[in-house]
């Protein structure tokens, strides 16, 4: 196949760009770059079937050739990021979005969203179910993201039902790995880069919410997983494994051997509580689960980290 990814420069989309390679796809990389990095990518220039463009896709997006499938991934996805940028947020959940459809109704290919597990807000319901329709302050700070992809998820429907585009949805909950930004202000990366430094690992309220975290290896095999499918619907795709925020950070200390402490500052607003998916649909339709476990999948990361971060150990 020939595939778009829209950031495909970012942390999950380089990945996947390298998944898509991997299996014999042609990819057509496309990132503004404002929260990807060419260097996430650079290792797939000169091999064949890759190319990158450089450009907005909340502008029109021309593709020449043919297209078998739009992956969207372009979004700035970490709260740093879009509480920053919340404007291009909200415009590359709609009018991005509008367009990658265009392209995919041009084509006649088939489109996939990268939706998020915040389109459930602080839920009321716990696991998630795809079934659940979401607790989200439209008006908050963090609304700018959560109502973005909620606007994608049912205009991604619309084109589907009015257009008969073949469509599919992947619910993404936290995501970590190698080529996160050190910066990127989510709880692992920051975790990790206060333990590798040996500075206080920063827990916002108590640290009894909860979250789960999926590894990017899985993220991106259930990811494929529900392109291959015939599943129109939204999917939870993320590791139903549920840790405290404060369970994590002692994770973090353990995998990295650091001798940092906790310490803790107020909860941001809106912050949900918890967060878990239910993932019995993409047990049952897709047979994929998570097998990465966190201590494990921590180790990875955080050996990239120190890399990344120039040094050796903590």
């Amino acid at each position: 196949m020939r595939v778009v990814v829209t950031g495909g420069a970012g942390f999950l989309g380089s990945h996947l760009c390298a998944a898509l390679l991997a299996r014999g796809e042609e990819v057509v990389c496309v990132d503004n770059l404002v929260t990807g990095a060419a260097e996430n990518v650079a290792e797939l220039y000169g091999g064949d079937g890759f190319s990158f463009l450089r450009h907005d896709v909340s502008d029109d997006l021309y593709v020449a050739g043919a297209v078998d499938a739009v992956l969207h991934f372009a979004s700035p996805a970490s709260p740093r990021d879009y509480l920053e940028l919340p404007i291009q947020t909200l415009k590359v959940g709609s009018r991005g979005t509008h367009n990658l459809l265009g392209l995919a109704k041009e084509k006649g290919a088939r489109f996939l969203l990268a939706s998020t597990s915040e389109v459930y807000g602080d839920p009321d319901v716990h696991p998630q179910p795809e079934a659940y329709w979401g607790n989200v302050n439209p008006v908050g700070p963090r609304g700018v993201y959560d109502e973005a992809k909620r606007f994608a998820e049912a205009m991604t429907m619309a084109y589907h039902r009015v257009h008969g585009i073949d469509v599919r949805i992947a619910r993404i909950f936290n995501t970590y790995g190698p080529r996160m930004r050190a910066s990127d202000g989510r709880v692992i990366s920051n975790f990790l880069v206060q333990a590798i430094e040996g500075k206080p690992l920063t827990v916002y309220g108590d640290g009894s919410q909860t979250r789960s975290f999926c590894y990017v290896d899985d993220e991106v095999a259930g990811i494929l997983a529900l392109l291959d499918s015939t599943h129109t619907g939204p999917v939870n795709i993320g590791n139903p494994d549920e840790f405290t925020v404060l369970e994590l950070a002692r994770h973090v200390i353990e995998v990295t051997g650091s001798s940092s402490e906790v310490s803790f500052e107020p909860l941001p607003e809106d912050d949900p509580r918890q967060r878990r998916p239910d993932i019995s649909l993409a047990r049952r339709l897709l047979g994929w689960e998570p097998k990465v476990p966190l201590g494990e999948g921590l180790a990875r990361t955080a050996e990239w980290m120190r890399h990344h971060l120039g040094t050796g150990g903590v």
